[in-house]
């Protein structure tokens, strides 16, 4: 495949941490720790030297146990954190669900909330008028539109802000354990709705729990461990790779 179809490219993103500073402990005791030659500085790598290129339609399925990094490369990628070295290019406009809730007004309504979440996204209101049934009747909340968020249980607010993301067709689609939650059956229209996406030539970046759920999903796999590159390839044999890995672990 041609150059042209590669919608995200990333050569040794790295993510530093600065642990210690006076954002972590306050300026006055960090003044006193120098005063006292005590003070000390130490930097935490939460992602060191990940590089991998995804093609247009591709869905990464990105693994790996609690403080792997995960969260910390999309943030990356989604435009939220600038790494501290390393190149990253993008070609496509983005719909990021990286944490539950956020991004609304809580004192806004369910419809206000949906223009709102679809003018930050670069979306016309023309656009929007066009998708908000639409977004309303997939996240089953028909009858709330006239809610304050709020009000919403935190399964209401997860649906709602996971069918804005998907329904306004992105051209890149990043999700971080989104599709958990909910009740059986809207995670497994949630699931329907990702293969829509993938069909539809959406470049989709994954990151779950759910090992049976990056093995039916996903096209290519990325397993970090403690921030750098274990493997990047073929669903199969790096999940059977990171399972095998989990059982040691036990």
């Amino acid at each position: 495949m041609g150059k042209e179809q590669i919608t995200i490219a990333a050569n040794d993103l790295s993510v530093r941490y600065i642990l210690g500073d006076f954002i972590e402990t306050g300026i006055k005791d960090v003044v006193i720790q120098k005063l006292k030659r005590t003070y000390e500085k130490k930097v935490f790598w939460a992602v060191k030297n990940v590089s991998f290129q995804l093609k247009k339609g591709e869905l990464l399925g990105i693994i790996g146990t609690n403080g792997a990094g995960k969260s910390t490369l999309l943030k990356v990628i989604s435009g939220i954190m600038i790494p501290t070295k390393g190149t990253l290019s993008v070609n496509g406009s983005i719909a990021s669900l990286l944490e539950l809730g956020s991004g609304f007004d809580g004192e806004l309504t369910v419809k206000e909330n949906t223009f709102l979440r679809g003018a930050m996204l670069g979306y016309t209101r023309e656009f929007m008028n066009d998708t908000y049934r639409e977004i309303l009747e997939f996240a089953n909340l028909e009858d709330f539109e006239d809610q304050m968020f709020k009000q919403l249980s935190s399964g209401m607010k997860s649906r709602l802000a996971f069918s804005i993301a998907c329904l306004v067709k992105p051209e890149i689609l990043i999700l971080d354990e989104v599709l958990s939650v909910g009740d059986g059956a809207f995670r497994q229209k949630s699931e329907q709705k990702m293969m829509e996406i993938i069909q539809g030539g959406a470049t989709t970046l994954l990151v779950s729990h759910s090992l049976a759920q990056i093995r039916r999903l996903s096209t290519k796999v990325l397993w970090l461990d403690h921030g750098e590159l274990k493997a990047f390839g073929d669903t199969k044999p790096i999940c059977d790779e990171y399972a095998a890995f989990l059982k040691k672990q036990k």
